[in-house]
């Protein structure tokens, strides 16, 4: 089976068990690799200046939006000419490279830039809360050879969403050592592997049969890389998929505030019809620090979840009952 990864190029994968067909995907890290920030030239320029900039999170679109507007008295990186050319570059840490960088555009010969722009972030309210915003000024080197020019970072945990004003901050030298061999990394991250076998004595809602189809989010991630789904097995109340997920990026200390939701759905053409659904996770109320109402796994569910954790490299194979899910109705 083929493994699809956002976080790297394509490869060959071979399955861990018998001989199954399987559908393989996988998807970006829950926490991922926390690498340095920068690239480029750093170069001697010490960073100075202050940034205008507010943050807002739009609930309507579930999107955050970081509006840019100017900075003033940049560091000048060509003494000779008296010039920098610097941009805005916005990551949401820890994992920056789930979420990818936004940066404005470039303005030429100035140290202070007028931009007005606004960078956005397709993301849930809770997962943004865990995060923290970093904000880096660059010079644009035409060779690639970019200068940093300073730095601000915002915990989003402790931030006043009241607050949408444009403020003045100022602009920090950086905070990790530019010899990025020299960084520590995280602890060697590990995979999730999900084989959606069977489904039993599902509901028949029509004459003509059931067509159904499991859909599969790692809680708290909603995002597009998140969602999976199997294919739709049609007329038939006891479906076989034989559908393999793997989820990449995982740290043990994730599979604590994680939680694997599986829901069955019957395919319509108007509208799919939700069947009942299981969650796997440890049914503690909390993902990383914050009340959700999906972590409420039954105490089978919890017991499929940490068994799992306790047996790595080993597939736990499980029977559990379809049933309600609270908040189901917030995920598309």
């Amino acid at each position: 089976a083929s493994e699809i990864s956002f976080q790297f190029n394509k490869h060959k994968k071979t399955p861990s068990i018998g001989s199954h067909s399987s559908d393989m995907a996988s998807v970006s890290s829950v926490s991922g690799s926390v690498l340095s920030v920068y690239s480029g030239d750093f170069g001697s320029v010490d960073a100075q200046g202050t940034v205008e900039f507010a943050l807002d999170y739009d609930e309507k679109n579930r999107e955050f939006q970081v509006h840019v507007s100017q900075c003033r008295d940049l560091a000048v990186v060509d003494e000779k000419k008296g010039r920098s050319d610097p941009y805005v570059k916005t990551y949401l840490l820890p994992d920056k490279a789930r979420m990818g960088k936004r940066k404005t555009s470039v303005k030429k010969r100035t140290v202070n830039p007028i931009y007005n722009e606004v960078l956005r972030y397709k993301i849930e309210k809770m997962v943004l809360l865990i995060q923290k915003l970093n904000l880096s000024v660059w010079h644009n080197d035409p060779l690639g050879r970019n200068s940093f020019l300073g730095e601000i970072e915002i915990d989003l945990a402790s931030w006043d969403w009241s607050n949408r004003k444009l403020n003045w901050y100022p602009l920090k030298p950086r905070v990790s050592a530019p010899q990025l061999q020299s960084l520590p990394l995280n602890p060697p991250s590990g995979e999730v592997h999900i084989w959606v076998k069977d489904v039993k004595d599902l509901l028949q809602l029509r004459p003509s049969g059931v067509d159904s189809f499991v859909k599969c989010y790692v809680l708290p991630d909603t995002s597009k890389k998140s969602y999976q789904k199997t294919r739709v097995i049609k007329r038939d109340t006891n479906p076989v998929f034989n559908h393999t997920i793997v989820y990449d990026g995982f740290h043990t200390e994730d599979l604590k505030d994680a939680c694997v939701e599986l829901t069955v759905w019957d395919h319509e053409k108007l509208t799919n019809h939700f069947l009942g659904g299981i969650r796997l996770g440890l049914g503690t109320g909390l993902s990383y620090g914050i009340s959700v109402d999906w972590m409420d796994s039954t105490q089978e569910e919890v017991a499929f979840w940490q068994e799992m954790m306790s047996a790595a490299n080993e597939w736990i194979e499980g029977l559990l009952p379809l049933r309600s899910l609270a908040g189901r109705k917030k995920l598309k």
